[in-house]
């Protein structure tokens, strides 16, 4: 049964029984829902917790209590990695998590979360909302009865931390790596080994040699999750996720059975979060990275140039045989590989330039 038939069904009888014996108006009678929302990350975490209650909080205020958010922590209702079925199936009505965890089901999700030396935040914003990438976005996840929305980011990532130094591309050779998405293919790409789990193992993996190196997002959640235990060596910058976007998904049958104007609470809410949330972690990064490096001794490294460019090359080459993989992804790989050729000029003669003429002012 679709959740459309199952309220309708609801209502009849509540209907019957209200008529009936004098019984009060059940909620859904007043159009009052309790929607249930599942996320990848721990409840409340720092950055991706918080983001997730803010969300739910917000469709409930928003709505006036029309849309009371549940909001639960990865495992508490699902495992994190299963929060898209859970919502595809209406187990759940709402996930919060990113849309790389989904890559099995489409190579195609891998982009509306972030691409290996691809688009920034800004730019990646800029596809999503006005060059086409919500379209191709929906187009995706209605075979699958989800719909999604921009709804956080974490920004540009850091590398990551390693219990050995990287001085060549043959020292990612059988290197096992916590790395999500198309940044993980990459790293299997140049001999290493991609592991992906959720954001609460990666510490104890490190810790036991399961793994040797690992990212999640950057200083702030890292300190959190307290990878300075368990690793040496922490790079910056990384090559995996220039953005790093969170979704808001839900289910497409309850979308649809929704009001425009439930819909549009929905929408900017996750709109909103997807202004909060990455300044959240710019006004927490800096801090936290202090932290690391003061308190904690932890050694700062870059990756060689060399590393970098044979990570760009292997890039080429998942993108390329992702885009081949099915019509559609290639479809979305042509948008978003036109809008990156598109936009970097404009970047590089702005942000970048600016950052360079910013630097010099400051250093003299």
């Amino acid at each position: 049964m679709t959740i459309k038939t199952n309220r309708r069904n609801f209502l009849t009888t509540a209907a019957v029984a209200t008529a009936a014996g004098g019984l009060a108006a059940p909620a859904y009678a007043t159009g009052k829902r309790t929607l249930k929302m599942a996320t990848g990350w721990p409840k409340k975490f720092p950055g991706l917790g918080v983001a997730s209650q803010r969300i739910g909080d917000a469709i409930t205020a928003a709505s006036d209590g029309r849309l009371t958010v549940e909001v639960f922590g990865a495992g508490e209702l699902v495992p994190p990695f299963e929060a898209f079925d859970a919502v595809a199936s209406g187990a759940a009505d709402l996930y919060h998590a990113a849309e790389y965890y989904w890559q099995g089901k489409s190579t195609a999700f891998n982009f509306f979360a972030g691409v290996p030396f691809g688009m920034t935040t800004a730019e990646h914003n800029a596809w999503i909302y006005h060059r086409g990438g919500q379209e191709l976005w929906e187009e995706v996840s209605a075979s699958f009865g989800v719909i999604a929305f921009m709804a956080g980011n974490s920004s540009a990532q850091a590398g990551g931390w390693f219990n050995k130094e990287i001085n060549s591309v043959d020292d990612l050779k059988g290197l096992k790596m916590r790395i999500p998405g198309f940044g993980g293919k990459v790293i299997d790409e140049v001999g290493g080994t991609a592991v992906t789990l959720p954001g609460g193992e990666i510490f104890s993996a490190l810790q036991s040699g399961a793994i040797d190196a690992g990212e999640m997002a950057g200083p702030w959640i890292d300190l959190g999750f307290g990878f300075y235990k368990a690793a040496k060596y922490f790079y910056n910058p990384g090559f995996q996720e220039p953005t790093s976007a969170e979704s808001l998904g839900v289910n497409l049958d309850l979308w649809n059975d929704m009001s425009a104007a439930d819909q549009q609470v929905i929408k900017l809410a996750a709109a909103q979060e997807n202004v909060m949330n990455p300044a959240d972690f710019i006004a927490n990064h800096s801090r936290s990275l202090d932290i690391l490096l003061k308190e904690h001794g932890v050694e700062l490294r870059s990756f060689p140039d060399e590393v970098m460019i044979e990570l760009g090359k292997a890039t080429k080459t998942v993108l390329a045989d992702a885009a081949a993989a099915d019509p559609l992804t290639g479809k979305v790989y042509e948008s978003y590989m036109e809008f990156l050729d598109e936009v970097s000029g404009w970047t590089e003669q702005s942000e970048q330039a600016y950052l360079r003429a910013r630097s010099l002012a400051r250093a003299s």
